[in-house]
């Protein structure tokens, strides 16, 4: 079984379609492969998936390499995916099977409150973020590769990051709104967790307004330079 870090938190039929949808994904990431595979959600929201077959052992590397991969021990100094569940002036705290404090200096995101920082970069929660176990000795860190990725948002032409919504719902969002023409893309972060890239002329706060009250969820923009 490999445990996915993401997570499935919404209930009702848009849980449903969501679970679909990862059921799509996991066929993309697996399908070719001579195994076969069953999705379930852990009691913390967490995605299971368990596969047998042939090819188990090849299918379980693609998909911790795709979505990384909450284990039950974590070894200092080894680098793991986590998912933003709370944040305070002191640091984010990340849900990777056990809660992980990074210290606002440990972030490596440059000045402000961890709060001021979440802003800033357009966090939103439940959104995975790759982070360096300190163990008991050592704070824990983002990972270089979030830092230079967080960075390189900013230096695009903008972007409004999205939770508790599919790509494909949050693609037929923008098309609803009139707003196809004004993005590039929709990049996935997680399952639940999009980022809309916008187009050099599309001011990021204004899509926000503008999708904003289609989408029952968290938004929070990315201003780029």
């Amino acid at each position: 079984m490999v445990v996915l870090a993401t997570k499935c938190y919404i209930d009702g039929d848009a849980r449903e379609r969501a679970l679909d949808s990862l059921t799509s994904l996991v066929a993309n990431d697996i399908g070719d492969l001579d195994v076969e595979y069953d999705i379930g959600v852990r009691d913390d929201d967490f995605i299971s998936v368990t596969v047998s077959g042939a090819d188990e052992t090849v299918a379980r590397n693609v998909l911790r390499e795709e979505w990384g991969e909450v284990t039950p021990h974590l070894s200092a100094g080894e680098t793991y995916v986590g998912t933003l569940e709370h944040w305070d002036d002191d640091g984010f705290v990340l849900d990777a099977g056990i809660e992980v404090r990074v210290p606002t200096e440990e972030l490596g995101l440059g000045r402000g409150s961890a709060t001021q920082i979440r802003d800033r970069f357009g966090l939103v929660q439940h959104m995975p973020l790759t982070f360096v176990y300190g163990g008991d000795d050592e704070p824990s860190r983002l990972a270089d590769e979030q830092i230079d990725r967080l960075y390189d948002w900013t230096r695009g032409s903008g972007r409004v990051n999205v939770n508790s919504a599919t790509r494909g719902e949050v693609r037929a969002t923008v098309n609803r709104a009139g707003h196809a023409k004004d993005i590039v893309t929709v990049e996935r972060l997680g399952l639940l967790e999009q980022s809309i890239v916008c187009r050099d002329e599309t001011d990021p706060p204004g899509l926000l307004a503008s999708i904003g009250s289609y989408l029952p969820a968290e938004l929070k923009c990315v201003i780029g330079q």
